[in-house]
């Protein structure tokens, strides 16, 4: 796939270029066809509280589709039965859909084999974790093997990924379990140990040794968190790191690297920071080719070690980086038998070789930045991002989406739409400590990360350009909280920061710097009505707060008219009387059949006509004595709704094509009296709208629907609290009747 780069409102050629491909996911969010119902929006919010009372934390990770590693354990050795994972069986769909699809040249004669079936002494770790355990099999997926690598440079954070006590000795039962980081929360997942054999060989992940099986555990683990193992191939060594460790990923273009990026990644490998790079490709042919020195374009390398040495009378800085395959090492200077070794004090040399494993090497610093395109850092924890202190920074995060028609608006290049994206305000309090720094700044890192991309690769889908827009916010919005702020804001302020670009990966992140005060965050996707869930992180050097700007949710209805048949005109009673019948009230079948008849006459509205069950809707927000039919005046008071509703209806479609677009009818339901914030925005397009066009019929059910659950909340929220209590049967005739 291509690696496609846009920069809103500046397109720039350059960055119209070839890369490696890259794609993400987040198998256990929830479903966005799933939020609009009433059991998605209730999942959505347990959700929340649940975050909220520490679940996701690593201390309580998110069972995985709710399998409990212990439970399952028990149960086997309790039955003497080897575990079977129904939920990522051995079966074909679990290898792949496209080339490692069922009935494939690569899947066919594939078998499906325990550790106890290959080996006759199988390990699950010997002698700790190293990085010859991690050897490349038949799937494009070094980025991830490239993360693992520099996972067993840190017992501590491996021990979070693949937890303790785990072997084919004490109680085994075929059941293993691994911990990653999904978007916000640490999530277990439980597996059986069946691994995919062809030819005798495991197909993919292995250990040199043969008989240690760690690593081909942690990829089937991860191949199940994403959907199958073909969804692993292809994508970025700073998405594994992330998923390994919960940091954040900062990415260096190494032909403008900056001066000190020695010293950056000394200190990096210092505190443990995760490195990866790579080399750019510049065709889909160059994907893999080895250079005339053996480095491999478009492959993911880790760097594992920085050392700088007396050579020739000089300090001569080298980088020692690693090839995940286990082979195909750099031949230039400083490799293996190159002369240069024989350069230097012997037993410097020893000390740098001993630490070596194989397919790892080292390489002058300077001859990397020329080989090497990008450079890419994890920082374990917030305290890690700064480079120069100890300060503790401060972590905000949100969980937002990207609806088509209510909240997907696209880049700046949409100046229609880009509004409607979700906003969040950050508050930068205080300036940095940095008495060298005469200008007076906060520092901050804003990484906005998109989720599911990689799970959807079986339906044809991968990840979205995605990016973000700073916006200073004016004086006359400071301090505001319920308030989106809406198209004018945006075509008269332009942006005061942004990120770098808009690229299809799955994080992008940027550090800035700014002066203190109130600054709004837009995220995007660089097209408008692409769809997609997010999480935006906020990492800050100093105190400041973070918000999300939503317009609070009211209503400004107008008391309903007090009126009494001598009210009402001699000539709107002849028309009932002859619409009623001899029972002078109109029932919901009538209602129906007198509306579709005004409509028909409005050759200028877009509608299918009125259903039964938006009239019964009508009825029983007017029917006020339960009998399920309109009498005269209720019949009065419907009318002069739908008339005023119709005036709305012309005013906010603005370029009177008959029906409104999802963003019109967001600004007519607020000119109509009700303020909705996000969530109930994406659930009013969802349910009335169709191809994100919302015909005059579908406009007055929604009015109804709202108007009608407005009036019930307001009849219990008895003293205007904006809170109310209600009993179950309460709120069930209120539900029903609704």
């Amino acid at each position: 796939m291509v690696r496609r780069w846009a920069v809103c409102m500046r397109p720039s050629p350059q960055l119209l270029r070839m890369g490696r491909a890259f794609a993400l996911c987040d198998p256990n969010s929830f479903c966005s066809r799933c939020m609009f119902s009433s059991g998605g929006i209730s999942a959505s919010i347990y959700a929340n509280r649940q975050r909220a009372e520490g679940m996701g934390s690593h201390e309580q990770a998110v069972k995985f589709s709710n399998q409990d590693y212990e439970a399952l354990k028990q149960e086997c050795v309790e039955s003497g039965s080897l575990f079977e994972d129904p939920l990522f069986p051995a079966e074909p769909p679990s290898l792949g859909f496209k080339e490692l699809a069922p009935y494939t040249a690569k899947t066919r004669d594939v078998e499906w084999k325990r550790p106890t079936e290959l080996a006759s002494d199988p390990q699950f770790i010997v002698g700790g974790a190293t990085r010859t355990d991690i050897c490349q099999g038949a799937l494009g997926d070094c980025w991830l093997l490239a993360a693992i690598g520099s996972l067993t440079l840190n017992e501590r954070l491996l021990h979070r990924v693949v937890p303790h006590g785990q072997n084919f000795q004490d109680d085994y039962a075929g059941i293993f379990h691994f911990q990653f980081w999904q978007f916000g929360d640490w999530v277990d997942v439980v597996i059986d140990d069946r691994l995919p054999v062809k030819d005798g060989e495991l197909m993919f992940v292995h250990s040199a040794e043969g008989n240690e099986f760690w690593s081909a555990l942690l990829e089937k683990a991860y191949a199940k968190l994403n959907g199958s193992y073909e969804a692993l191939s292809g994508g970025s060594t700073t998405e594994g790191f992330e998923d390994f460790t919960g940091g954040v990923s900062e990415m260096y273009e190494l032909s403008k690297a900056p001066r000190d990026l020695f010293r950056i990644i000394r200190k990096a490998l210092d505190r443990g920071s995760l490195l990866g790079c790579s080399i750019d490709i510049t065709s889909a042919f160059d994907m893999e080719a080895v250079t005339f020195k053996k480095l491999v374009k478009g492959h993911a390398y880790s760097v594992t070690g920085l050392k700088e040495v007396d050579y020739r009378g000089r300090r001569e800085r080298l980088i020692r980086i690693r090839n995940p395959w286990g082979q195909v090492e750099w031949t230039g200077a400083w490799s293996d038998n190159s002369s240069e070794w024989d350069q230097i004090d012997p037993s410097e040399r020893e000390d740098l070789n001993c630490q070596m494993e194989d397919g790892e090497f080292w390489m002058a610093f300077s001859e990397f930045l020329r080989q090497f395109s990008r450079l890419e850092i994890c920082n374990l924890t917030a305290d890690a991002l700064s480079e120069d202190t100890l300060s503790h920074w401060n972590t905000m995060k949100f969980y937002g989406t990207w609806r088509k028609g209510s909240t997907a608006g696209g880049c700046r290049n949409h100046p229609n739409t880009f509004w409607i994206n979700p906003q969040y305000k950050i508050t930068l309090l205080e300036e940095d400590d940095d008495p060298e720094d005469e200008e007076v700044a906060c520092s901050f890192l804003v990484a906005l990360m998109q989720k599911d991309r990689r799970r959807y690769r079986r339906q044809g889908q991968d990840m979205h350009t995605i990016g973000f827009a700073l916006y200073e916010i004016p004086e006359e919005y400071r301090g505001c909280q319920n308030v989106h702020l809406k198209k004018n804001f945006f075509l008269s302020h332009s942006s005061c920061a942004r990120s770098e670009t808009f690229i299809n990966l799955r994080e992008v992140s940027t550090r800035l710097r700014l002066p203190p005060g109130e600054y709004l965050v837009v995220p995007s996707t660089f097209e408008a009505g692409k769809e997609a869930d997010f999480v935006l992180r906020v990492f800050t050097e100093k105190q400041s707060e973070t918000e999300e700007l939503d317009d609070e949710v009211g209503f400004d209805l107008e008391d309903e008219d007090q009126i009494t048949e001598d009210d009402i005109d001699d000539s709107f009673k002849a028309m009932f009387s002859q619409l009623a019948g001899e029972d002078m009230e109109i029932s919901i079948r009538e209602l129906r059949t007198i509306l579709n008849r005004v409509m028909s006459k409005h050759k200028d509205l877009k509608t299918d006509g009125f259903s039964v069950e938006s009239c019964r809707t009508m009825v029983n927000l007017m029917d006020k004595d339960g009998s399920a039919r309109l009498g005269m005046v209720e019949f009065q008071i419907l009318w002069n709704k739908i008339r005023n509703w119709l005036t709305i209806f012309r005013q906010y479609d603005i370029d009177k094509s008959g029906a409104m677009s999802s963003y019109e009818m967001r600004l007519a339901v607020e000119g109509a009296g009700f303020k909705l914030n996000n969530k109930l925005n994406q659930i009013l397009v969802a349910r009335y709208a169709e191809n994100e066009l919302i015909d005059f019929d579908n406009f007055i059910c929604c009015l109804v629907k709202l108007e009608a659950m407005f009036r019930s909340f307001q009849m219990f929220d008895k003293d205007g609290s904006g809170s109310a209590e209600m009993s179950l049967t309460e709120w069930l005739y209120m539900t029903m009747c609704g």
